[in-house]
């Protein structure tokens, strides 16, 4: 369900998270990330509890659940990211949710400009996209940059922002996890929590989502009014 009722804003720009609300990529990032924790001697007997690691950074998700230092996890990045290209887990272990593709196509068609906000980065995210056939629906991807300086959600977000000379008002930032809440909110940029991906509500609740929506079809009413159509 919506959690504030019918919209009444008319925003202008869609921001999506992409890991978790655009396609389902969980099982190749657990199980890479099991495999990187192996390389440092810490045993994950099932890849399956490893869900947290969907959405953040990795590296800080190395930090906050396992201890590992800073310059670990910077090694920890590496190795996730040779077993991750290496298992082609990129594009094997990754589909599209159902029913995003045709929500995409009638969110194009009712005027609204949409860009990718992810943690990954940038061209894996553009690969991942062309891939599935995602690209003709979109404006824009901002993903982290080469050299990782774009590190939060919201410094992606702001680079996006900057570089498309959108209002932060005229912005709607949709996600499954708090760091597209919290990223959306350090630039004032109201919100959608999703619950189809690997966040809960308990987690919009506690991040304070402006709205929490269950499933795609409710997404698409919830931004397509009379007055869109």
């Amino acid at each position: 369900m919506v959690t504030e009722g019918c919209v009444e804003k008319q925003w202008k720009c869609l921001f999506w998270d992409l890991d978790g609300t655009i396609t389902d990529s969980g099982e190749g990032i657990m199980k890479s990330a099991q495999v990187t924790l192996a390389h440092f001697g810490i045993e994950v007997e099932d890849w399956r509890t490893l869900r947290p690691f969907v959405g953040p950074p990795l590296e800080d998700s190395f930090q906050m659940f396992y201890g590992l230092t800073y310059e670990q996890s910077m090694e920890a990045l590496e190795v996730y990211r040779k077993d991750y290209v290496g298992n082609e887990y990129v594009l094997s272990r990754n589909f599209p949710y159902p029913g995003i593709e045709d929500c995409l196509g009638a969110l194009q068609k009712a005027g609204y400009m949409q860009v990718i906000a992810t943690s990954k980065p940038k061209k894996t995210a553009e690969l991942v996209l062309e891939h599935f056939g995602l690209t003709r629906f979109l404006d824009y991807v901002a993903g982290r940059d080469a050299h990782d300086v774009l590190h939060t959600k919201a410094d992606v977000i702001r680079d996006a922002i900057q570089r498309l000379d959108i209002r932060p008002a005229d912005i709607l930032m949709i996600g499954d996890r708090k760091f597209d809440i919290l990223g959306a909110q350090e630039l004032d940029i109201d919100s959608v929590g999703i619950l189809w991906g690997y966040g809960d509500r308990e987690e919009m609740v506690r991040v304070n989502a402006d709205y929490i929506i269950e499933s795609i079809p409710e997404l698409q009413a919830f931004l397509l009014p009379p007055s869109r159509l």
